[in-house]
């Protein structure tokens, strides 16, 4: 099974830049689709972006298309989610997911949660 973890949340100002990674602790991590989830309070959990097990394939949600990009890094067990141009509805904890097959752009599937991070789009 793998563990993932979140990094790199925090607060940033609004218009500015936040990557997170989601690093996993298994060497079967490269058969796994990655995604990321996020869920800001009172609302629906929301996917955002999905990356399949090579790297080759992404998907971006609607609501961050245009300002958000999401790559991995096989050989350092690591996922990245990078998002510009913030606003303060991006404010949620993002959560970092997986599941073992390759269907990285359908947010059905994914039995694999990490923690979650914090980001906060504040001035």
């Amino acid at each position: 099974q793998v563990h993932l973890e979140e990094s790199g949340g925090g607060t940033v100002q609004p218009g500015g830049s936040v990557k997170l990674s989601c690093t996993a602790s298994a060497r079967s991590w490269s058969s796994y689709s990655i995604g990321w989830f996020r869920q800001a309070p009172g609302r629906e959990r929301e996917f955002i972006a999905g990356i399949s097990r090579g790297g080759s394939g992404t998907w971006i949600g609607d609501s961050v298309r245009g300002r958000s990009t999401i790559s991995r890094d096989n050989e350092k067990n690591t996922v990245f989610l990078e998002m510009n141009s913030l606003k303060p509805e991006d404010t949620a904890v993002y959560y970092c997911v997986g599941k073992d097959n390759n269907y990285y752009f359908n947010k059905e599937g994914y039995d694999v949660w990490g923690q979650g991070t914090q980001v906060t789009v504040s001035s």
